[in-house]
């Protein structure tokens, strides 16, 4: 019988998804523009830039945004100037009162971002089926509608030097988007999944010594006996910087043991010690759990997310590629999209 897939592995991996694809499609239309360089992802627009309009916004406004994502990878890579506002005629403002603004370079990829994800999620409608996309958005939506505090609109950037934990600062609001015509639109899909993942992943995290993305990425897929360190990559999914962040993490706190194979000097093996296979059960029964106390809590709204696990799990992989929105994401040569099959 094939185990049960938690619903933030399914809801992760559709998020990854439609990420992929949205970067894929902006880093296109950036060449089509002549912009030679790579477009910062998803997140860089959905919890900062699309709230950084033409005109500028003081630091203090979009303070909180600026704690979740990369402020000075932005201005590094010339999407954003930060400085005094030539307005303000006090010698020396405070760092808060300075303006956040769109470079020329910025002010362009804020017109290839804004429409994207209406872009993407129309191509899943057309690809998967618009009903099977609005019945998931719907029941999502329905489920954020009922949470007890404000999230932002993408999952935050984390940290590896505290173990990549979601912590978010303090806030009684988070800005908002809005449109033209000054009006809010209603969130896609990639925000209530973010916003859903980011809930979860908060009541976790509250409860575990490790967090979720180290927990579901990594230490899922170690065990006692030791698992080669070049081969957690292709096991985890995540990137070889990852990995080595969240090893590296595990060692300094005695979770894992990091030593040469037996059977290949050269290479390394990590190895759960008796605390990290502790943490390894007590990681798969908090999921558990927490999924558990969501069914209590919001009833009839996680039944209808349960009810569309069918629904999610068709936008992930599982034997074959064919209509996965990973396998569409895959690169071909000229840096478009590859038909799956």
């Amino acid at each position: 019988m094939t185990a049960r897939v938690p619903l933030t592995t399914l809801a992760s991996q559709a998020l990854i998804a439609f990420t992929i694809e949205f970067d894929n499609e902006s880093e296109r239309q950036f060449a089509d523009l002549g912009l030679r360089r790579t477009p910062p992802s998803q997140v860089m627009w959905s919890n900062f830039m699309q709230f950084v309009g033409e005109e500028g916004v003081r630091l203090r406004e979009v303070e909180s945004l600026a704690r979740i994502t990369n402020l000075a990878g932005l201005e590094r890579w010339g999407y954003i100037s930060l400085g005094p506002d030539p307005a303000d005629s006090r010698p020396a403002p405070p760092r808060r009162d300075w303006l956040v603004r769109p470079t020329p370079v910025g002010r362009q990829a804020r017109q290839v971002w804004r429409p994207m994800a209406s872009v993407i999620e129309k191509r899943w409608q057309e690809r998967f089926g618009t009903d099977q996309i609005r019945r998931l958005t719907d029941s999502l939506q329905a489920l954020v509608s009922q949470f007890d505090r404000e999230l932002p609109q993408y999952l935050p950037v984390v940290s590896y030097a505290n173990g990549m934990r979601a912590s978010l600062p303090e806030v009684e609001t988070w800005p908002s988007a809005r449109g033209s015509d000054g009006i809010a639109p209603p969130p896609d899909i990639s925000v209530l999944l973010s916003q859903v993942l980011l809930a979860f992943t908060i009541e976790f995290e509250c409860e575990s010594s490790l967090s979720l993305a180290i927990s579901a990425n990594v230490l899922r897929v170690l065990d006692t006996e030791g698992v080669r360190i070049r081969d957690l990559p292709h096991l985890s999914g995540v990137s070889k910087e990852a990995i080595s962040a969240s090893v590296g993490f595990m060692a300094r706190h005695g979770y894992v043991v990091v030593g040469p194979d037996p059977t290949a000097s050269r290479v390394k093996l990590a190895r759960l010690t008796p605390k990290g296979r502790r943490s390894l059960e007590a990681y798969r029964q908090l999921l558990e759990a927490v999924e558990e106390r969501w069914q209590a809590r919001f009833g009839e709204i996680t039944s209808g997310c349960s009810a569309n696990r069918c629904t999610t799990s068709s936008l992930v992989p599982t034997g074959s590629r064919r209509g996965c929105p990973l396998a569409w994401c895959r690169r071909t040569p000229d840096g478009g999209h590859a038909d799956p099959t």
